[in-house]
């Protein structure tokens, strides 16, 4: 039975769907072919029952087992899960029994920049309908997801107690803009597989975007008595191929790229000063210089 020797546990909006497709195009790496299988955390395991969405998530060994099936002669053998680092403590716990020996990569990012990544993608999907970044911090810090998963010192700091300095890597996605394939062909050397290959790097996943207008994003995104009758009207004239293709052009035509929307100095500003403790305990950790993430 071939399983996973190599794992990404982290973290959501730090390059992690760009680097597991530079991945899957190494020869001697297999990747499996479910992104975010969760399987190693209790988290997806308990929502199942209740959330119809995760009807595809992987619940028992055996369907895990199953995702390597089609392993040949690779090298290396691994899935990309960012929720383990942030649900550390289940996580690690199943990692010990079903892979002990696995390598772990971290990739975390500037806490206060990926926490409004986050907010502006639940934006953009329309799954977003709570207070905004600014009032979180002020409301609902300790118990917000969007900002508790930029805590990231305790999570990794225990991952360190459990495995080893030497079995996890901490990598930062800044490295990853600045370089890279550079940053590519120090993961593949990690993972013990040719360094010096070169991944098409040309396509890049998941462009930042956010609606100019929300509300028609809104009407375009969620089930609502506007977009039903719109559809039972269009499928007469159009077949659902064509239809869907509209939907996109205007969700197309009323987006802009979300670098026209940049953090405030006013959030970056009160998210520093909630990151600031860990992010000091966290450069100690994994000897990294963080002074650019305290800047306004």
């Amino acid at each position: 039975m071939k399983l996973p020797n190599f794992l990404i546990i982290g973290v959501q909006k730090a390059g992690t769907s760009s680097i597991n497709r530079y991945l899957k195009e190494h020869p001697q790496v297999y990747m499996s072919p479910l992104k975010e299988t969760n399987f190693l955390t209790n988290v997806s395991k308990d929502s199942q029952q209740n959330d119809s969405s995760q009807s595809k998530r992987i619940t028992t060994f055996e369907q895990y087992a199953q995702l390597f099936e089609n392993v040949d002669d690779e090298i290396a053998i691994g899935e990309a899960s960012p929720n383990y680092l942030f649900h550390y403590q289940s996580s690690s716990e199943l990692i010990h029994q079903y892979l002990p020996q696995a390598k772990l990569i971290a990739i975390i990012r500037d806490p206060s920049e990926r926490a409004y990544s986050d907010y502006l993608m639940h934006v953009r999907e329309a799954k977003y309908k709570g207070k905004s970044l600014v009032e979180q911090l002020k409301t609902s810090s300790q118990t917000s997801y969007t900002l508790l998963k930029g805590l990231y010192y305790q999570p990794l700091k225990h991952f360190v107690e459990k495995f080893g300095s030497d079995q996890i890597q901490v990598y930062l996605y800044e490295d990853f803009c600045r370089s890279p394939l550079m940053f590519m062909q120090t993961l593949y050397e990690f993972i013990g597989v040719d360094q010096t290959f070169q991944p098409d790097m040309s396509y890049k996943m998941q462009q930042g975007k956010l609606p100019k207008n929300k509300t028609v994003n809104n009407l375009l995104r969620t089930e609502n008595p506007i977009r039903t009758a719109a559809a039972n009207t269009l499928k007469f004239f159009f077949p659902l191929q064509v239809r869907q293709k509209i939907r996109n052009q205007i969700l197309e035509a009323n987006s802009i790229d979300k670098k026209q929307v940049p953090l405030s100095t006013e959030e970056r500003k009160l998210l520093v000063n909630y990151y600031r403790d860990d992010i000091l305990k966290l450069q100690d950790l994994i000897n990294r210089d963080l002074s650019a993430w305290l800047k306004y």
